[in-house]
């Protein structure tokens, strides 16, 4: 059980968004560009509302920002902007390429840091590096017009940033309480010469009353010359207080004489401050009031010289917002530091410790408010006009209404949530916040999510796509850690989860088993590029793939769903039943992949001793995608320990149990043993035993195929010199790329087809362990494969997580291994870059260079738990 620190009493007292939860960075770094805020014809999200004209364009939505607070629902915002004096705009959000744009898909083009955060975001810091020259726009753009073969032009590649021609913004927050939100603004000069800067701390309310007609406008006004006012019917009174610097308001609604060359509907319109301060026009209201305000400060630093922006939001009215203005800072940042000593062992490297911690601070500043409700965008609101458009995208999601904090994958490259990823956030979440873990996991469960089928969504872009169904495999391990937590277990969490998984099972079953046969499809299974074509548009002639990832997935979903019931069977012995149904389900599963049909014909290959997706094409043909992919690695996610007491504690699922095995011998040979236990009376439930997990194991861990300096690489290297080529009403082909993806079967960055992923990586590591938990020492393997040293699977796993913490460690040159450094070797040499991390979607599967979206904290925030669990073990 964790230490009950003051985060901690606060974490236990805010497990809703009613107190020290109510206020956090729950803005969104970019809501251009974004499916909801699409009103195209024909859905051309990306080109509707372009960065361009973001700064004019009212969103329906939601809202963004650069390191932004709001409330819970985003009634009203809080965030910085800045202007160097040369730029055309303010800077008031992150500046990205497009998936039109790029040479490899969607990409950001900013400098910043989610450096710490406590779970309540009773105190959060956040770096802006923003250049004193002139924002690259143009040249970002231009010099991302090139093929798939170059790499990305990076901001760090233009002379923007030369001779540390820059300033680094740090954004505080500490909260005094639940709503008083303290903010400081520190900007440092870190070039040679004198440089000014504005700095403008803005305060705005969402558009919620454009579409919504109980709503009237809400206010903001001056009511002293350090100090506004906010009111809504949504939120009461607000006070704004500030230090100097002068009250610039206009409102939140969109410059229609700009975006569309019509009348605008009120005199003051959004960019009205942007215009005022960069173009010196009269377009802020003299009366001081509107829906949007922002404190105009000027300052001009000498080199290494730094100022700092103070203001206060509160609830409450201040005579002096001031006095304990540095010691709340103070308090707050002692016990941030509190909690994650108490969380992370000091006995750690202190490097180590660093990396955890930076990692969970980056998963809590990557939540985000996020708001949808797909009847009302495809028909607008009661009394509207309904949107004209020719592609109803998620027309069959229309009881999806979303309007709660969640965890995303990235907010700026994904700033919409990921059913996978959310599963796999939670695994780290529970570490720091087993509240918000489960809250989350049952969110997307919920009447409003989850289709009536039972289906899960799956992103805006298509909530109908198919993620792998790991979110049993979250449920359960955040139940087991959340009962470390605290100490017992949460059995209504456990039980509501339940109930809901049973409606995306039979889903499952029902939509991707289409013969009925126990072997599944799923498409492309978020695994983007990893197949020889497109698994969800398959090539003419072929009729059915039978595939090992989605049906190996789903093993696990029996297995997890099994152990769940016998753990729910301890207070309830009617889950008995329950256990039955999915212990029958895991060995149906486990013996349909090795006896396909009536061709005695299995997904398991002998001449390779490999699991493959196998086709059948018309007049009954089949075929073996004979492609070495983490698709064959996925089976081995399928296992589970149980021990012996439980079942003779549980006699109605002992007696069904049986039942089956004697009935059905055949199944049980494959796979589990009820009459064999090991030293210490548990029992093994898994498709690979013995034969079959050894030689995975001797390709998993050959360093000439998936076996990486950095980790686990998702498809074999064997391929760069072996393309597997499928020739089927023309050649299809796949070839080992240890970086972004040359083809564009998925568009953008996705690629499957040889770098890291830290969530697979992750997996295989929490198997390796399991199934030492049985063996013990009994097994030893060599590692890598051909050198002789031979390990148990706890070492091994010890092993492969060394090599991914490698990739977080720093090099011969003294950056960490994933930066690829600028040509100025600011992460190398510069003494305010080296320290700072990044968390990458992917990583290089050859020489561990971070790739994809680079602030992906979501699922690669698993670098903490590695670190964590793997220093428990040894």
């Amino acid at each position: 059980m964790i230490k009950k620190t003051a985060e901690v009493e606060r974490l236990s007292e805010s497990k809703t968004y009613s107190k020290w939860k109510k206020w956090g960075p729950y803005l969104a770094e970019r809501q251009w560009g974004t499916v909801r805020e699409d009103y195209s014809i024909h859905g051309g999200a990306w080109d509707f509302v372009t960065h361009e004209n973001a700064r004019s364009n009212a969103y329906r939505w939601g809202e963004e920002g650069i390191a932004g607070f709001c409330d819970s629902r985003e009634i009203m915002c809080l965030a910085p902007a800045f202007w160097n004096g040369k730029d055309s705009i303010l800077k008031e959000r992150l500046f990205g390429l497009t998936n039109n744009q790029g040479n490899h898909g969607e990409d950001v083009k900013e400098l910043y840091f989610h450096q710490v955060s406590s779970p309540t975001h009773s105190y959060c810091k956040y770096l802006y590096k923003y250049p004193q020259n002139e924002f690259p726009y143009s040249d970002l753009i231009n010099n991302n017009r090139r093929s798939r073969e170059e790499h990305e032009y990076e901001i760090l590649d233009t002379e923007t940033f030369k001779n540390n021609a820059y300033f680094d913004c740090f954004i505080e927050y500490a909260k005094a309480g639940a709503e008083d939100i303290l903010m400081k603004i520190t900007i440092v000069n870190r070039g040679s010469t004198s440089a000014k800067i504005h700095v403008l701390p803005h305060l705005w309310f969402r558009n919620f009353w454009k579409h919504n007609k109980r709503f009237n406008r809400p206010g903001i006004k001056s009511i002293k010359e350090d100090c506004v006012q906010s009111r809504s019917v949504r939120n009461g009174r607000y006070y704004l207080y500030h230090e100097d610097g002068k009250q610039l308001f206009c409102d939140n609604e969109t410059n229609n004489v700009r975006i569309y060359n019509i009348p605008n509907e009120v005199d003051y319109v959004k960019d009205g401050i942007n215009d005022h301060v960069v173009n010196k026009m009269p377009t802020v209201n003299p009366d001081k009031k509107g829906s949007k305000v922002a404190i105009w400060h000027k300052f001009k630093l000498k080199a290494g010289e730094q100022k700092s922006v103070r203001v206060r939001l509160s609830k409450k009215s201040l005579k002096d917002p001031w006095g304990d203005f540095e010691n709340v800072f103070t308090q707050r940042i002692e016990e941030c530091e509190e909690f994650y000593s108490e969380t992370i062992d000091t006995n750690l490297p202190k490097d180590h410790q660093f990396i955890a911690r930076s990692a969970f601070s980056g998963l809590l500043w990557t939540k985000q408010f996020y708001y949808y409700d797909v009847f009302k965008w495809l028909f607008g609101e009661p009394g509207e006009v309904a949107p004209y458009r020719t592609y109803l995208r998620n027309f069959s999601w229309q009881h999806l209404t979303n309007r709660h904090v969640i965890s995303m994958p990235d907010k700026w490259e994904y700033p919409w949530y990921a059913a996978w990823d959310l599963a796999f956030h939670m695994v780290s979440f529970v570490e720091i916040d087993p509240y918000f873990a489960k809250e989350q996991l049952l969110l997307v469960l919920r009447e409003n999510y989850m289709h009536p089928n039972g289906q899960i969504p799956a992103y805006e872009w298509n909530f109908s796509d198919v993620n792998p169904p790991v979110h049993s495999w979250a449920v359960w391990s955040v139940y087991e850690k959340d009962k470390n937590y605290h100490g017992q277990g949460d059995i209504q969490f456990l039980e509501k989860a339940f109930q809901k998984l049973l409606l995306n099972f039979t889903w499952w079953v029902n939509q991707k088993d289409k013969s009925g046969t126990d072997l599944f499809e799923g498409g492309f299974l978020g695994l983007d590029n990893i197949g020889v074509f497109d698994r969800n548009h398959m090539p003419e002639g072929i009729t059915r793939m039978q595939q090992a990832d989605a049906t190996s997935w789903m093993a696990l979903f029996a297995l997890n769903m099994l152990r769940m019931s016998l753990e729910l069977s301890k207070t309830n012995k009617i889950y008995e039943e329950a256990a039955a149904k999915f212990f029958r389900h895991f060995l149906n599963i486990a013996w349909a992949m090795h006896h396909i049909g009536k061709k005695d014909l299995s997904l398991w290959d002998d001449e390779d001793n490999f699991y493959y997706d196998v086709v059948e094409m018309w007049g009954g043909a089949t075929d073996r995608l004979k492609v070495r992919s983490l698709v064959g690695v996925i089976p081995m996610f399928a296992v589970e320990i149980m021990h012996k007491d439980l079942f003779e504690e549980l006699k109605e699922f002992k007696i069904r149990a049986n039942d089956i095995i004697r009935t059905r011998p055949d199944l049980a040979s494959l796979i589990s043993n009820l009459d064999e236990t090991n030293a210490d009376g548990n029992y093994l439930f898994s498709i690979m035993r013995g034969f079959r997990l050894e030689h995975l194991l001797k390709r998993l861990l050959d360093e000439n195929e998936f076996l990486s300096d950095y980790g686990i690489r998702s498809l074999s290297k064997y391929h760069e010199r072996h393309p597997f080529i499928f020739e089927h009403h023309g050649n299809y082909q796949i070839q080992y790329e240890p970086g972004e993806s040359r083809s564009s079967m998925f568009g953008g960055n996705s690629n499957w087809r040889g770098p890291i992923w830290l969530p697979i990586n992750y997996m295989i590591i929490q198997s390796l362990r399991k199934y030492y938990s049985f063996y013990g020492d009994k097994y030893t393997y060599e590692f890598p494969t051909g050198s002789g040293i031979k390990l148990n699977l706890k070492q091994i796993a010890n092993e492969i997580t060394k090599r991914l913490i490698r990739l977080f460690e720093r090099d011969s040159e003294g950056k960490f291994h994933y930066h690829a450094d600028s040509p100025g070797k600011h992460f190398s040499k510069n003494e305010h870059f080296k320290d700072l991390h990044l968390f990458y979607e992917f990583f290089d599967g050859d020489n561990g260079k971070g790739l994809g979206a680079s602030h992906q904290t979501g699922w690669t925030a698993l670098i903490a738990n590695l670190i964590m669990e793997m220093n428990k073990e040894e």
